[in-house]
């Protein structure tokens, strides 16, 4: 069979979910000798060992086994604890679920509440795989542009809202927001509330980054859903071990969801993966029990690299920003350029500095770069100096 008769055999949704910029960028920048890594979101700290040492001993022991589709009871109930110490009031382990990653719950939710034509509502510019994971599943994501004025990124709730539609299923917020760091204010958490109880729609959280926060007054995390949210009420949190703990690689993460659901999210993960690798979930109780200090230093440094690449940038001419509120993404503006997939591969090709271009995340995205800072200083450093020298002699595509 040709080429085009094997393309035209599969599904329509499979044959045309577009390349995720970001991969094209890391896979393209991967080849270049020399290259200054920053298109991906994660740092450059290995998994510690009082973490790593767990798995590695259930699986010398032999835990190697089918196990719980839920998750180890022992991991369920230690995100029991995490979630007590980091909200102040008691949470049952009836309402984790352990999941292949942070992308796998995504996955579970899209499955479990849109089907063939139905809309979940997303803020742009968003991570592209939210998109992507709906289009699969033959649902359309309805992308609702924020607005970047005066130097800040602003999420218009009248606009968010008036894109309801009767196929609308769910409204997604994605806070502390990659890429541009937007964090939503307990107040505009409450209005996404009210606006889903009054309609009967789903509340589609993901909180990833949630530890990542910057406030004002010495705060442990952003605001969340979970401060104003009965834990049974149509509210679905996505997470992930990648980000807080140093385990992009283990492919590991957690649903939060209302107690009634487990059957339904049982049947998922038996469908999709059957389960995750026990020895894995040991490293994680050991994570959330034994992390918290390690956590502190991720963000303590992720913060300090933040306020690096802002005084950086701040001094190259015809650059825009807002300072993030949270996660440990940049989003910054090129005045003149207006294909930033182009400019990303120059970029990488000319300078040795690898961005993700902002395009990937969909409307008002265009005209961006996003870089990931949770990095060795020094390379960022390096990377923005190599970056700097180039805007003084190229322009941007």
């Amino acid at each position: 069979m040709s080429i085009e008769q094997l393309l035209a055999a599969i599904t329509p949704q499979s044959r045309n979910e577009p390349d995720s910029g970001i991969v094209k960028a890391a896979m393209y920048g991967m080849t270049v000798p020399g290259v200054i890594p920053l298109w991906s979101g994660e740092g450059n700290t290995p998994t510690p060992e009082i973490f790593t040492r767990p798995a590695i001993d259930s699986l010398l022991a032999g835990e190697t086994f089918y196990t719980w589709q839920r998750g180890i009871p022992e991991l369920r109930e230690a995100l029991a604890r995490y979630h007590e110490r980091n909200f102040g009031r008691p949470f049952s382990h009836e309402n984790f679920f352990v999941t292949s990653g942070g992308m796998q719950a995504i996955q579970i939710i899209v499955q479990m509440v849109a089907g063939d034509g139905d809309e979940i509502l997303i803020p742009t510019p968003a991570w592209p795989n939210y998109g992507g994971a709906l289009r699969i599943q033959g649902a359309r994501p309805v992308e609702v542009p924020m607005d970047f004025r005066n130097g800040r990124w602003k999420l218009d709730l009248d606009r968010l809202f008036d894109a309801i539609t009767p196929r609308t299923r769910a409204i997604s917020l994605n806070s502390p927001s990659n890429p541009v760091g937007w964090t939503a204010t307990l107040d505009e958490l409450i209005a996404v509330r009210d606006a889903c109880r009054k309609r009967g729609l789903w509340m589609f959280g993901d909180e990833v980054y949630s530890r990542f926060y910057y406030g004002d007054r010495g705060e442990k995390r952003a605001p969340s859903f979970l401060d104003i949210c009965d834990d049974e009420e149509q509210l679905l949190l996505a997470n992930t071990f990648s980000k807080n703990w140093a385990m992009t690689g283990w492919r590991i993460g957690w649903l939060q969801a209302p107690k009634a659901l487990a059957p339904a999210i049982e049947r998922i993960i038996q469908v999709n993966s059957s389960g995750t690798a026990a020895f894995m979930q040991r490293g994680c109780v050991a994570a959330l029990d034994h992390g918290d200090k390690f956590l502190e230093q991720q963000i303590a440094k992720a913060r300090a690299n933040r306020d690096l690449v802002v005084a950086m940038l701040g001094e190259m001419p015809g650059i825009r920003f807002e300072i993030p509120r949270g996660a440990f993404y940049m989003f910054f503006a090129i005045e003149g350029m207006s294909d930033s997939a182009a400019t990303t591969m120059r970029i990488i090709d000319e300078a040795k500095v690898g961005f993700a271009p902002g395009a990937t995340f969909g409307p008002g995205g265009e005209g961006f770069l996003r870089m990931c800072y949770l990095r060795d200083p020094a390379k960022i450093e390096e990377a923005l100096n190599r970056f700097h020298g180039w805007l003084k002699t190229h322009r941007p595509d």
